[in-house]
C-alpha cells in the first residue's frame, strides 16, 4: 500500500512538494488571519515583517484540518506518516494525534521534537525510508528512535524579534543591538535554547561552527539542510562560503530552504540555520 507524507508548514517544506502534502498553520497580523504557503508565501510574510509595526502571532493547526488532509491521503488508498512541528513549541501534535483517532491502524504521528529546517530533514528521511520499502508503521517507528540524532543550530542577526515576542527584555535587546550580539540558538529536547552569544557576524559564524562540531559529525546518510530567514539567503550563501571546508567531500550539493512564519515570526530576518544527523 502507498504511503503519503503529511506534515505542517512549520517544516517549511515546499507546499508543492510532489510526495509530501503539507498543512498550512495560520499567521496573524492583527486582525488579518493567513494561511503559511497559501495566502501568504514567505516573501510576503517578511515584508509585512520588516515594514509593519504590528507583531505577528502564529496558531496551532486544528484537528478538522488534519482530519480532512487524513481523509483525502486515506481515500486515494494511502497509508500516512504524520510528522509535526515539537509538541514543547506547538499543540498541533496533539490536533493531528486526535485527528488520527478516526483512522485505526492507517495514520501515525510523529513528533519531530524539532521545527523548520530540523523538521524538514525528518521528513525527507521518512521519504527515504518509504523508498527502502518499510511500511508506515516501520517508518513512522524508524523516525521516532532516529529524531534525537537530529541536531538544528541557528545564528540570529538580532534581538529584536525575540523582543517583541517577549522572549528577552527591550533592554537586553537594545544592548545587543548597540553590541552588535548575535544570539546563537539549538532545539535541545523539543524546545529553543540560547546557547550562546557572540560580538558580531564573524564570532557568530565561529561560534557555529563550533556547535555543528560538537558530538559525532555529520552523518551525511541521512539528509540535511540549511534554512535562511528574510527575503534573500545571502547572509547564508556568505556563511557556506566561509565555513566550506565543513562541506567540502561530503555532499554535493546543500539544500537550502526560506524558513517561514512559524519561526520567522520569533527569530525575524537575517538568521541562518543548520539541521543534520548526528553520526
Amino acid at each position: 500500500m502507498a504511503i503519503r507524507i503529511i506534515t505542517d508548514s512549520a517544516s517549511d517544506i515546499a507546499p508543492s512538494h510532489p510526495r509530501v502534502t503539507v498543512v498550512p498553520m495560520t499567521v496573524t497580523f492583527g486582525e488579518t488571519e493567513y494561511r503559511d504557503g497559501v495566502d501568504l508565501d514567505a516573501n510576503g510574510f517578511y515584508e509585512l515583517l520588516v515594514e509593519g509595526d504590528q507583531v505577528p502571532t502564529t496558531s496551532q493547526i486544528s484537528p478538522g484540518a488534519f482530519t480532512q488532509a487524513f481523509e483525502e491521503a486515506t481515500a486515494d488508498g494511502n497509508n500516512v506518516v504524520c510528522i509535526t512541528i515539537s509538541s514543547r513549541l506547538s499543540g498541533t501534535y496533539q490536533s493531528a494525534c486526535l485527528a488520527a483517532e478516526g483512522f485505526d491502524s492507517r495514520v501515525f504521528v510523529v513528533d519531530s521534537r524539532n521545527v523548520t529546517v530540523g523538521e524538514s530533514v525528518l521528513v525527507h528521511r521518512a521519504l527515504q525510508l518509504v523508498d527502502e520499502g518499510l511500511s508506515a508503521g516501520e517508518v513512522a517507528e524508524r523516525l521516532n528512535a532516529e529524531k534525537g540524532d537530529v541536531r538544528l543550530v541557528a545564528l540570529l542577526d538580532t534581538l529584536e524579534y525575540l523582543r517583541r515576542g517577549g522572549r528577552v527584555s527591550a533592554a537586553s535587546a537594545a544592548v545587543g543591538g548597540m553590541l552588535s550580539i548575535k544570539p546563537v540558538v539549538a532545539v535541545r529536547d523539543g524546545a529553543v535554547e540560547v546557547i550562546g552569544k557572540a560580538r558580531g557576524s564573524k564570532n557568530g559564524h565561529n561560534l557555529l561552527v563550533k556547535e555543528i562540531q560538537r558530538g559525532n559529525g555529520i552523518d551525511v546518510s541521512r539528509p540535511l539542510a540549511l534554512g535562511y530567514t528574510g527575503l534573500d539567503d545571502t547572509l547564508l550563501r556568505k556563511y557556506i562560503e566561509d565555513a566550506g571546508w565543513l562541506w567540502e567531500d561530503l555532499v554535493e550539493e546543500l539544500p537550502v530552504h526560506q524558513v517561514g512564519p512559524t519561526i520567522g515570526t520569533h527569530a525575524g530576518p537575517g538568521a541562518i540555520a543548520v539541521a543534520f544527523f548526528s553520526d
